[in-house]
Parts: C-alpha cells; structure tokens; sequence
C-alpha cells in the first residue's frame, strides 16, 4: 500500500491538475476580456439564442437563465437551452459566442449529429463508472486474495468508460463551436472583428475540455500502471 500513495505516478495526476489549471485560467481571463466588449447590436446572449434557434427552424426549444458563472448549457432531454447570469442578460461579444455554442448543440439535436447521440448513450455508464472506479480500486489494492486483480481490472474498466465519455465530448463541442461560428457570421450577427473575438472565446473554452480529457487519459495510465505493479507482486 505505500507504493499507492506515494510512488511516482504521482506525477501524472501532478500534469494533468496542472492542464486543467492552465486551460480553466485561460478560458476566464479570454471571457473576461471579451465580455467588456458589446456587440455593435446590443443583442443580449438570450436574444441571439432566440434568434439562432428561429433562424435554425427549432421553435420547440426554449432558453431560460440558470444561477452560476459560465454554466451555460443545453439540455437535449428537456430541450431547454440554458445560460448563465453572465450571458443571459449580457450584450457581449463572449455572451453572443457562448449563446451561439449552446445553439450549435441544440442544431446538433435538432439534425440527428451522430457523436451527439453517442455521447448521450454514454451518459449513464459514465456516471456509473466515475462513481463505480475508485471503490473497486482501492478494495482491490487492500485485498490480497486472488479476487484483487479482477475488481482493480474492474475499476479500472469503469474509470475507462468516464474516459470514453469525455473524448467523444471532444467532436461534439468542437462541431457546436464552428456552427456558432458560421452562423454568426452568415447571419451578420456579428462584426468580423467580433467574429475573431468569439472565436478566441470558444477556442479557449474547447480547450478547457481537451484539458479534462487529458488529465483523465493520465490518470487511467496511472491505474494500469498501479493495476500492473499489483499483479507483479
């Protein structure tokens, strides 16, 4: 059990809080910046919602305001788009760029985008398996009968099922990104200078989930590796 709390491995746990921490940074102080910026329309993030979604031909979502600090999301099952207190009522460039990507999801939606889909199968098992991984682990690792490598492999299957979950995320946030983007700039909602002022926004908050999918790619190495060191002993 020493080797569990304090060997080496350590370090990639150490690299992937580190990732987060930097693109979490990054990503309020892009917002922050944009958000001092208003849109040459004085459209609020709501109003721009409301306009993509009847622009789109979705007139059976409606867009509602939740408490929090860039909270904004879209909720397929409910079909209600979601934004914070710092989008809502804001007339932004970042309020218009957020609004739009929670409308580029409520599109994929809409058009049957395939990894959306998929990533909303994953939901349940994710959760399963974020709950599931860390209890079966650590049971394993303070058992010493022959039954300790199947429940760490176990965990270890589960906590890969969250991984999963979260790099299928990936094209789905992305593909909502650069739909925001088009329409933005097809529908004339936005200047071309503040296009380039959404895009910074966006870009800065995909990272943030390429981020979290890293920093759980590192912590899975780590339980193979622990899961390895385990069965050589």
């Amino acid at each position: 059990m020493y080797h569990f709390y304090y060997d080496s491995t350590y370090i990639l746990v150490v690299i992937g809080a580190l990732i987060c921490m930097l693109a979490s940074a990054r990503v309020n102080r892009t917002f922050q910046r944009y958000a001092k910026v208003r849109n040459h329309n004085r459209m609020t993030g709501k109003e721009a919602a409301e306009r993509i979604l009847r622009t789109s031909g979705i007139h059976d979502v409606s867009v509602q305001r939740v408490s929090g600090n860039l909270t904004d999301h879209y909720d397929p099952r409910s079909k209600i788009l979601r934004l914070s207190d710092a989008t809502y009522h804001a007339d932004s460039v970042a309020a218009v760029g957020v609004a739009a990507h929670e409308c580029g999801h409520a599109i994929q939606h809409a058009r049957g985008y395939v990894p959306l889909a998929i990533r909303g199968n994953l939901v349940p098992i994710a959760n399963f398996g974020s709950v599931a991984a860390w209890p079966l682990i650590l049971i394993g690792l303070f058992m010493n009968s022959s039954v300790s490598m199947l429940l760490i492999r176990l965990g270890i299957l589960a906590f890969s099922a969250s991984v999963l979950f979260q790099i299928v995320t990936l094209p789905v946030e992305f593909n909502a990104s650069r739909r925001a983007v088009k329409i933005l700039e097809d529908t004339g909602m936005l200047y071309s200078d503040e296009v380039a002022g959404t895009k910074k926004v966006l870009k800065a908050a995909a990272l943030t989930y390429v981020a979290g999918a890293a920093a759980s790619i590192l912590q899975l190495f780590r339980l193979i590796l622990i899961g390895g060191r385990r069965n050589d002993e």
